[in-house]
């Protein structure tokens, strides 16, 4: 394997990458947001842009208004079409940017060559904060949208602003505990607008995971549910040979025996209708949160308490599933402490230990699209690992720390050709985060 490094962008203002889906399907333009400091933290970006790799041309797809910031953007797999992150417009003191105040935004963008075509801009999900609440709206905020492979549904993490005014667990009502949502076509959903933060929204939208306040220490039971991703471009085969079209896998708090709080890996097998309210109404009550569709099952695949490093652990990361289904690869310490991937089925079992390196992985991850290879960063490089050796192989050269590849993402482009991430580069007397191109030949 053979590799060629290209810095794709040169502006004097920050870039900065989503940890899956930067590509367009044509794996010729990369989306990114604006947002000014290294790691994305302030949340200060005013555009949503994209850059044609071959040529470094910049197209702005959105330009946020009225004091509202965006970021956090992600392509659809086969269209013209991107999703991201809204903070509020004429923000006030009580309603300012933060987890249960911000929303989802798709922009349909047309092509180049369309003279006078605008961009159509639309709310993915919609907001009730009046009781009694509308069925496929939440009552919050929502971050880091996601296309399933057929691009047909979207997933994201979740608070609600209903129940943030709520500082402790008590037996007649929720907390605000992090979730995993998912919006599905059959919008709009229209809300009454008596509230001014509500809005209508053009997908359907409901609350898949379930969380507890507190969870009962040794037990599945989970107090936060984040860092989601879709299992499988169609889903995963189960044990019996049938198909699961839909699962998501995610991160889950949970409290041991010793009271010790742990990262697992958790899976959620989704029904195929969204809109079946399960044990109590999909918008929640005033109360309660949004309680997840009828068919739902929520199950854990990991129990690593016994481990000498337990949890789930390393950089900051999503597990990601290979392409058909069959494995979900996550992070975790070996003996040493060193950090690595690691694989387990769907179906649960015993995690298989994929990569045993001198160095820790050092970022989120992405697969190729044959699902032959990893990309990750490692060692202040650009690394790739075989997804059967576990085999890793340097990408991109050792430079200074730096300038090394940041750890937000390293994603590889739908034709398996390419891997886009992001390097802190000196441009016109500043420091800047860049997007770069490693392109790979195999």
């Amino acid at each position: 394997m053979t590799a060629h490094e290209t810095q794709v962008t040169r502006q004097r203002w920050g870039h900065l990458l989503t940890n899956v889906g930067v590509w367009s399907p044509d794996s010729q333009w990369i989306v990114y947001d604006t947002r000014s400091d290294a790691a994305g933290e302030v949340f200060d970006g005013e555009t949503i842009e994209m850059v044609h790799v071959p040529t470094g041309a910049v197209r702005e797809l959105y330009r946020s208004r009225h004091g509202a910031r965006c970021g956090v953007v992600t392509q659809h797999p086969s269209r013209r079409e991107v999703v991201f992150i809204l903070g509020p417009e004429n923000p006030t003191p009580d309603w300012s940017y933060g987890p249960y105040h911000r929303q989802g935004m798709r922009v349909e963008y047309p092509e180049l060559e369309t003279p006078g075509a605008a961009p159509r801009v639309r709310n993915l999900e919609a907001r009730d904060l009046t009781p009694p609440f509308t069925p496929g709206a939440l009552r919050g905020g929502s971050h880091v949208h996601v296309f399933s492979g057929d691009g047909q549904w979207v997933s994201f993490t979740y608070e609600d602003h209903v129940l943030a005014r709520f500082q402790q667990a008590g037996p007649d009502h929720d907390l605000n505990l992090r979730g995993v949502g998912v919006s599905v076509p059959g919008g709009p959903v229209r809300v009454n607008p008596d509230h001014p933060r509500n809005h209508s929204g053009s997908c359907f939208t409901v609350l898949v995971t379930k969380t507890f306040a507190p969870p009962r220490p040794g037990s599945d039971e989970i107090q936060k549910a984040f860092e989601e991703a879709w299992v499988g471009s169609n889903g995963y085969a189960r044990a019996d040979g049938s198909r699961q079209r839909r699962a998501l896998a995610f991160q889950g708090h949970v409290i041991t025996r010793q009271g010790q709080t742990l990262a697992e890996l958790f899976l959620v097998d989704l029904p195929e209708d969204l809109t079946m309210p399960g044990d109590g109404p999909l918008a929640g009550t005033e109360r309660r949160a949004p309680f997840p569709p009828r068919g739902c099952a929520q199950r854990r695949l990991t129990h690593t308490e016994g481990r000498p490093f337990p949890g789930l652990q390393g950089p900051r990361h999503w597990p990601r599933s290979s392409p058909d289904g069959g494995r979900i690869a996550f992070l975790m310490k070996d003996e040493r402490g060193l950090v690595q991937l690691w694989t387990i089925s769907p179906g649960g079992g015993t995690p298989a230990q994929l990569t045993r390196n001198p160095w820790s992985v050092a970022s989120a991850f992405t697969w190729s699209p044959d699902g032959r290879f990893i990309a990750h960063v490692m060692d202040q490089s650009v690394f790739v690992t075989d997804a059967t050796s576990g085999e890793s192989q340097r990408l991109s050269a050792r430079g200074p720390e730096e300038q090394a590849p940041r750890p937000e993402a390293c994603v590889f482009s739908p034709d398996g050709r390419k891997i886009a991430f992001v390097r802190r580069l000196r441009t016109d007397g500043a420091l800047c985060n860049q997007v770069c191109v490693v392109e790979i030949e195999i």
